[in-house]
């Protein structure tokens, strides 16, 4: 009889912390797979505890809506009850994690035809990076549309920029890391007792090779003869 194979660990990003951060997997993948679910994970891990009445009135949802969305969010091992505040009548609801990492490499094998989930998977991992990608640029926007009733000292000190850099792949993953490490420094700063004049920040950032409309999708080569 042969044994089977030890099964390996799992390869963690760098920078990942267990304790405060969580990796989606294929099936906690399908957890995400409502538009809705990210923005009230994100909610909760801001603003704390809270129920699906309070959620729905901060965005714009009815609480059967919010209900039924923090309930799968549980189900699939993102939040928890908060026992301590919940009553008989509402529930309260805690995030378990601060952060959502998520590779599609580890749970999509392209061209698996063995794993009858795999296309399913592969569709989910995109909704999910393209939901993810809409919520960056909602909270821009949002910030716009309330940008000129700001103090001038919240105007001064937000800013919306991007450049264009020229590098290898080492060099993008540095940058990456560097990056992480200074938002980090902030994240663990602003976990304790905050001065006054003290709010919420969205500090993001994205690095990725660039395409112009038209370029040829990674790995083709566009031909270069003229006649």
């Amino acid at each position: 009889m042969v044994d089977p194979p030890e099964e390996q660990p799992q390869k963690l990003p760098k920078g990942f912390d267990p304790e405060h951060d969580t990796l989606l997997d294929a099936k906690s993948l399908r957890g995400m797979a409502h538009p809705l679910r990210p923005q009230i994970l994100g909610l909760l891990r801001a603003d704390g505890p809270s129920t699906a009445t309070k959620i729905a009135d901060r965005l714009g949802l009815s609480s059967a809506a919010t209900s039924y969305h923090l309930r799968q969010l549980a189900a699939y091992g993102f939040i928890e009850e908060d026992e301590g505040r919940g009553t008989t009548r509402e529930r309260w609801w805690k995030a378990k994690h601060q952060r959502t990492w998520f590779d599609p490499r580890m749970v999509v094998q392209r061209g698996d035809t063995e794993d009858p989930d795999a296309g399913e998977t592969d569709v989910l991992a995109h909704d999910y990076l393209y939901a993810s990608a809409d919520l960056y640029a909602q909270k821009i926007k949002r910030w716009l549309d309330h940008r000129d009733a700001l103090p001038d000292e919240w105007q001064d000190a937000s800013t919306m920029s991007d450049s264009m850099l020229r590098l290898t792949p080492a060099e993008a993953e540095q940058l990456h890391h560097e990056m992480k490490q200074l938002v980090d420094r902030y994240r663990n700063a602003s976990s304790g007792e905050r001065p006054e004049g003290a709010r919420l920040v969205a500090a993001q950032f994205q690095v990725f090779p660039h395409f112009f409309p038209g370029d040829q999708p990674a790995g083709d080569s566009a031909d270069d003869g003229a006649e």
